[in-house]
């Protein structure tokens, strides 16, 4: 069985305003009540083996982006291995506050691909 895929991410040169097109559009929800501006999607499709995601602002100088996250048991090794194959590592390991610990890496094509591993396992569809 292969690694799931846990989480989403867009990063936006104007989070509010992405953040506002995204909940009107598709009637998600947002959350975006936290210090750092990121905005929590939930997108009601869990029952439906949807995942849910986040808006955030893109770090200076980087361009609009969008990522997703998988789910995995290592992530150095995991960092390691996808080095080994020609990614280069973009984000070290680093902890998340109630989510666990992520990192990320940009594959051979230019794709930002995010790693997780979270302080409990993803729930299962």
């Amino acid at each position: 069985m292969g690694r799931a895929v846990v989480h989403w991410e867009i990063g936006a040169k104007d989070a509010a305003r992405l953040q506002t097109f995204y909940r009107d559009l598709f009637d998600w929800q947002v959350h975006a009540d936290n210090p750092m501006g990121y905005g929590l999607v939930i997108t009601g499709g869990r029952e439906k083996g949807g995942i849910d995601g986040g808006i955030m602002s893109a770090p200076p100088g980087a361009p609009p982006y969008m990522a997703f996250y998988v789910e995995v048991d290592d992530l150095e090794g995991t960092l390691d291995r996808a080095e080994q194959m020609g990614a280069r590592r973009l984000i070290a390991p680093m902890p998340v506050e109630g989510v666990g610990r992520i990192a990320m890496f940009q594959d051979p094509e230019g794709n930002m691909i995010g790693l997780i591993h979270p302080d409990m396992p993803a729930r299962k569809a």
